[in-house]
C-alpha cells in the first residue's frame, strides 16, 4: 500500500567525544546520508501495525494501553516510544507503516534512528509539535528507561539536529548545542566506514558496565577528597574538577582512575577538536580524533581485537585524517575522515591488510563511503 508519510532519520557518527555524554561530557557529532527510512500512515484508532524490511516478523500493539514488559525483539523501540510519549501526551492514534534500514553496520546508532523516526511518527499521528530537542529528550528516554541502554544524548542529537555543512557541538550538561559551520579554507572529505564483519559480540557489551565505573571513579574522588556524597544516579563526572580527581586518582583502583582520566583528555580533546574544526584545520581534527581512539583502548578500555587492527592499519593508510572505534566501540565498526580522491587505495589496502588477520571476516567485512547530511526529517 501507498503510505501517507514518508521519514529519514540518518544514522550517526561521533569523530570526537567519545564514552562522555553519560558523564554529561562535550561531544562532537554528524549525521550521515545513510539511514532508516520509515513509511507510515496514522491509524484512526490507537493500533500500531509495523513491518520491517531488515528484520522479520511484523509488531502490534496499541498507543491507549500502558507499555508491557519488553519483548526482546525490534518491536521494543516503537513500544518504548509509546511509553516515553504517554508520560507527557495522551495518544489516540497509531500507525500503519514499514521501517526499513540502509546499512546492515553496527556503531551507527541504528537503534536511536528508529526511535526518532517512530517519535517524530507517533507525534504527527496525534497532532503532537515537538521541537527537534524534544524529539531528542523523549527517544533517548525511551531507551534509558524501557530499552533499558544508560546513554547520554549523543546519538539521538546528531540525528535530530545534525546539518549537512557544520559539525554538531553537544554540552551533555547544560543540553546546549551549536551548529559549527564549515569553515571554507577546509579540503574535502567523505567518510569512511570500516565493519568489522564481527556481527555479534562473544560477550554481552560492556556499556552499562563502563558507565558504573565512570560513576565510581567520581564517587571515589569525591569520598577520598572529603567531599559529600550524592545518590550514585546524580554522580557525574563532569561535576568533578579535574585537579581533585589528580589528587586522589592513585588511591582509588586503577581501572577505575583509567575510565576517569579517558573523561578528562576527551574533554580537552573535544575543546581542540572545536578549534580545529573552526579553523579548517582537517589534519589536527583527524589527529585529536586517532587520539581518542588511542584513549579509548588504553584508558577506557573498550574494542575488539578486530576494531583493534583496523584503527591500527587506519592510521597508516595515505589519505584517512582520522578516525575511531564507533559507536559503544565492543565490535561493529571504525569511522575515518578521508580524502575523497584516495578512497579507492584506502579501501584496496585496508581490506587486504586486514583479512590477511582474520580471513575468517572475507564474506562479512563491508567498507562503505558517505557524506554528512541533514537530521531526521519528512521527506
Amino acid at each position: 500500500m501507498e503510505h501517507k508519510y514518508h521519514i529519514f532519520a540518518p544514522y550517526r557518527v561521533c569523530p570526537i567525544g567519545a564514552h562522555v555524554d553519560h558523564q554529561h561530557g562535550i561531544v562532537t557529532g554528524f549525521a550521515i546520508d545513510k539511514g532508516v527510512d520509515l513509511w507510515f500512515t496514522p491509524s484512526a484508532d490507537g493500533r500500531v501495525h509495523l513491518e520491517s524490511l531488515t528484520f522479520g516478523g511484523s509488531v502490534d500493539f496499541d498507543v491507549t494501553q500502558a507499555s508491557q514488559v519488553r519483548e526482546r525483539h525490534w518491536g521494543d523501540y516503537a513500544r518504548g516510544v509509546k511509553y516515553a510519549l504517554r508520560k507527557r501526551f495522551a495518544l489516540s492514534h497509531g500507525i500503519c507503516g514499514v521501517v526499513k534500514g540502509s546499512l546492515p553496520v553496527g556503531g551507527l546508532s541504528s537503534s536511536a534512528a528508529v526511535l526518532i523516526a517512530y517519535t517524530m511518527a507517533l507525534a504527527k499521528a496525534n497532532d503532537i509539535c515537538l521541537t527537534p530537542f524534544e524529539t531528542v529528550k523523549i527517544a533517548s528516554e525511551a531507551e534509558r528507561e524501557y530499552i533499558g541502554l544508560n546513554n547520554g544524548l549523543l546519538d539521538q542529537a546528531c540525528i535530530a539536529l545534525g546539518r549537512k555543512d557544520g559539525l554538531l557541538f553537544l554540552d551533555c550538561d547544560s543540553n546546549d548545542y551549536r551548529i559549527i559551520k564549515r569553515n571554507p579554507e577546509m579540503p574535502d572529505f567523505e567518510i569512511g566506514i570500516f565493519f568489522s564483519g564481527l556481527t555479534r559480540s562473544l560477550v554481552n557489551s560492556d556499556y552499562n558496565l563502563r558507565v558504573y565505573e565512570c560513576k565510581t571513579a567520581a564517587w571515589n574522588t569525591l569520598a577520598y577528597a572529603d567531599q559529600p556524597l550524592k545518590p550514585f544516579d546524580k554522580t557525574f563526572l563532569r561535576d568533578i574538577p579535574k585537579a581533585m580527581f589528580e589528587e586522589t586518582r592513585t588511591a582509588m583502583p586503577q581501572r577505575f582512575a583509567r575510565r576517569a582520566a579517558h573523561f578528562y583528555s576527551e574533554f580537552r580533546r573535544v575543546r581542540q577538536g572545536v578549534t580545529a574544526w573552526e579553523s579548517g584545520n582537517l589534519a589536527l581534527f583527524g589527529k585529536l580524533s586517532f587520539d581518542s581512539c588511542e584513549s579509548s583502548i588504553h584508558n577506557y578500555e573498550c574494542g575488539s581485537p578486530e576494531l583493534i587492527a583496523i584503527y591500527e592499519i587506519m592510521r597508516t593508510l595515505p589519505g584517512v585524517y582520522g578516525g575511531r572505534f564507533s559507536g559503544a566501540g565492543f565490535k561493529g565498526a571504525c569511522i575515518a575522515l578521508v580524502d575523497p580522491e584516495k578512497k579507492e587505495s584506502i579501501e584496496r589496502e585496508l581490506t587486504a591488510r586486514y583479512l590477511e588477520r582474520f580471513p575468517e571476516y572475507e564474506k562479512t567485512f563491508k567498507v562503505y563511503f558517505v557524506r554528512p547530511d541533514d537530521g531526521a526529517r519528512f521527506v
